[in-house]
């Protein structure tokens, strides 16, 4: 019996999602567990592993589509199966109903699916030479808005309709408009953005335009933190159980101490009242192929260095891998935020607020200063930089500073 591909919901807020990447084309083989192909949100991305063993008979939407949670998105069973009562785009659209998206209904009558363009069908356009274009509403859209002619462009939508990703990929320069497109000589060069590099726009400007953000920046003797980690890093070549704690895990664990001793920047401000927090839930910001991604570590506070480090890690991963749970990556899910761009070599950098918090340390890289070492003797000290941007309507300055201190004071009195 054939088994529908469905378009699983990530989270209560998600009603569409958008296909990036097919690994199977129609007909291939494919066992339960494989990925079939790859989607985004509008907060992370995911692999979707095929839910049984057989062959792919149908795909019912395209890279670059649009698609509403819970719908029909490809069948897989056995050769010359009747999959007539998959796919049909009425199910989607009720679907979409149901979850009141009303957008995402408008995104299934205008979707790349065989089965739709049995039902819903547009007008084809004279190309000025005589030949017809079938063109999807939205491919028009961007074409007109980009300025593209889209009158010679192969379609790979059915019956050599264009779809939006052909009109993507011609922008890209990654598609032939009658010959190949080269990039050389080109005055520019022009790509849609990407589901999550939206939100991050989106979240980045709110921000600044919806709080009052001032930045301290001060530097902490690190000694104790690189001879912890060289005692790690000693151990990790004879105990094989020994966890690789990073600079990074021993700052956050600092941070963690800090954040008890002032609780007031553990908050959301929520315009007409603060929200503190009793236990600490830590974001840390994770560079990921797909942008920028900021999972929390629940209930850090209880956590031992070694827990913490292990979490740290995990959550890191899943963002990297998209498998992260997009409750994870709310910007209500973490209390406070840590953001290192040590490893690159900044020396003192402004993060911005992951609103509703009212707070976040940057960290930067270490730099050997001189400094007294006593009894009138000078050296090189190494120091990390500490940034920290606070939310001026929800911390006053003095708090602020004296939280900054101490971090410091943590970072310097550190012990493993």
């Amino acid at each position: 019996m054939a088994t529908a591909v469905i378009m699983p919901r990530q989270g209560q807020s998600v009603e569409t999602c958008i296909i990036t990447k097919w690994f199977k084309n129609m007909g291939d083989t494919i066992s339960a567990g494989e990925i079939l192909f790859s989607y985004e949100t509008d907060k992370a991305a995911f692999d979707l592993e095929s839910p049984a063993d057989g062959i792919l008979l149908d795909r019912f939407y395209e890279e670059g589509a649009e698609v509403p949670v819970l719908v029909n998105v490809a069948v897989i069973g056995i050769k010359g199966e009747d999959i007539s009562s998959f796919g049909k785009a009425g199910e989607a659209i009720e679907a979409v109903k149901a979850v009141k998206d009303v957008e995402a209904v408008e995104a299934v009558k205008d979707a790349e699916v065989k089965k739709v363009t049995d039902i819903v069908s547009e007008p084809s356009i004279d190309s000025g030479s005589g030949r017809k274009v079938r063109i999807s509403p939205r491919a028009k859209k961007i074409a007109h808005e980009k300025g593209i002619s889209y009158s010679q462009i192969k379609g790979s939508g059915p019956h050599g309709r264009v779809l939006a990703s052909d009109i993507e990929k011609v922008l890209s320069g990654a598609a032939a408009i009658g010959k190949p497109v080269s990039k050389t000589g080109a005055e520019f060069s022009e790509q849609p953005l990407s589901n999550v590099r939206k939100l991050i726009a989106r979240a980045m400007h709110a921000s600044l335009q919806n709080s009052a953000q001032l930045t301290h920046h001060m530097s902490a003797d690190v000694r104790r933190l690189l001879e912890a980690r060289q005692k790690i890093k000693n151990l990790l070549t004879t105990d094989r159980k020994q966890q690789d704690i990073t600079l990074n895990d021993m700052i956050c664990w600092c941070v963690i101490r800090a954040l008890e001793k002032f609780p007031e920047a553990n908050s959301h401000f929520l315009d007409d009242r603060i929200k503190t927090f009793s236990n600490v839930h830590l974001g840390i910001a994770v560079d990921t192929p797909r942008g920028l991604m900021v999972p929390a570590v629940k209930n850090a506070t209880d956590m031992d260095l070694v827990t913490l480090s292990r979490e740290l890690k995990s959550v890191a991963d899943a963002c990297k891998k998209g498998s992260i749970s997009p409750e994870l990556i709310q910007s209500t899910s973490a209390s406070f935020t840590v953001s290192n761009l040590g490893n690159y070599g900044v020396e003192i950098f402004t993060p911005v607020i992951n609103l509703p918090q009212v707070a976040i340390l940057g960290v930067c890289t270490i730099i050997n200063r001189p400094a007294s070492l006593g009894n009138g003797v000078f050296g090189f000290i190494p120091y990390i930089g500490l940034s920290l941007t606070y939310d001026h309507r929800a911390i006053d300055g003095g708090p602020a500073t004296l939280f900054l201190k101490e971090i410091k004071e943590q970072i310097e009195h550190f012990s493993y």
